[in-house]
């Protein structure tokens, strides 16, 4: 057993890791300051055995008190309507919120596991990408504030461990969907299933020919979870090889919720990748891990549900197609 810190823990991703490590009989500490994250993420987990929730941000204090064994870093907004909304916050939290974070660790002598993302290769010349390629990044444009975040958290993460010999390991992720995720959030899936079921038309951007490379999140999840366990330091690609252009995923979408809804197609945001494939090579070899959910499955999953939360009169309002790769 250990008591896990997952900053971010009440976010999309973060809280599905949340719901892993306690099933598998971990601690968990969740801290959160709910700017992006919510409280129903985590609601079925207060007064859990095990389970302790903290509001904070990370980039201000991390009041954790008592033993930790490792430290995992989710905490930032990770679609692309929330960091452009929370430019200065999404900074500090990939700067000063990784820096108070590796200190926890270092305090403890816990594992630290910094939740980086696939956004750091920026539009990829180079397909799949590879851990060792360095990316198409403009570091002033308008995605530079969470490219740019993460990226200065990876160095902030690697210079903590050869100075300081913090146990370190960076997981790059990307594009994961799946239940939680909020509506109206700008990430492909989710706005395309609530626009089907709410018969709105589905917004693809471009022609809809860029590709995404979707990994449900009980995958993404059992990545982290290997890698935290593992020895290794990374960074390692954690996604989901199975490349589908966005327009193909809105026919899917259309498939699955048996809508009538129409194609509204604009124009691509500036600088969104028009491919993005994880290399999982390097994964399968140290970590034994490859993603197993079929698509289908797990956007019928997600379809269920977001249809309870549409037949709560909770339809979002966020257009479709670009879509950020974390949680």
């Amino acid at each position: 057993m250990s008591r896990v810190v997952v900053a971010g823990g009440a976010g999309f991703l973060g809280s599905h890791l949340c719901d892993r490590l306690l099933e598998r009989g971990d601690e968990v500490v969740c801290v959160d300051d709910y700017s992006t994250g919510r409280p129903e993420n985590i609601a079925h987990l207060n007064g859990r055995a095990g389970f302790e929730s903290i509001e904070a941000d990370v980039s201000q204090a991390v009041p954790v008190q008592g033993p930790v064994d490792a430290v995992c870093h989710l905490a930032s907004p990770a679609s692309p309507p929330a960091y452009l909304r929370r430019p200065m916050e999404t900074l500090a939290a990939g700067s000063e919120g990784t820096r108070r974070l590796l200190e926890l660790a270092d305090a403890h002598g816990a594992r630290f596991v910094l939740a980086s993302t696939s956004e750091v290769y920026g539009d990829p010349e180079v397909h799949p990408q590879v851990e060792g390629y360095r990316g198409n990044v403009d570091p002033v444009g308008p995605r530079s504030v969470y490219d740019e975040a993460k990226r200065f958290a990876e160095a902030m993460t690697m210079a903590s461990h050869r100075s300081r010999g913090t146990d370190v390991a960076i997981a790059r992720i990307f594009n994961t969907y799946g239940p939680r995720l909020a509506p109206g959030d700008g990430r492909v899936v989710s706005n395309f299933v609530v626009q089907a079921l709410s018969g709105r038309p589905l917004t693809v951007y471009g022609d809809g020919s860029q590709t995404r490379s979707l990994c449900f999140v009980a995958d993404e999840v059992g990545g982290l979870c290997s890698l935290l366990d593992a020895g290794m330091t990374g960074p390692v690609n954690i996604g989901n090889p199975d490349e589908r252009t966005v327009l193909e995923l809105a026919h899917r979408v259309l498939e699955l919720t048996g809508s009538t809804s129409a194609l509204a197609f604009g124009p691509l945001p500036v600088h969104d990748p028009v491919r993005r494939c994880p290399d999982i090579s390097l994964a399968r070899r140290e970590l034994g891990w490859e993603p197993s959910t079929p698509l289908d499955a797990g956007l019928a999953a997600t379809v269920e549900y977001f249809a309870r939360i549409v037949a709560d009169g909770g339809n979002g309002s966020g257009a479709g197609g670009a879509g950020g790769s974390g949680g």
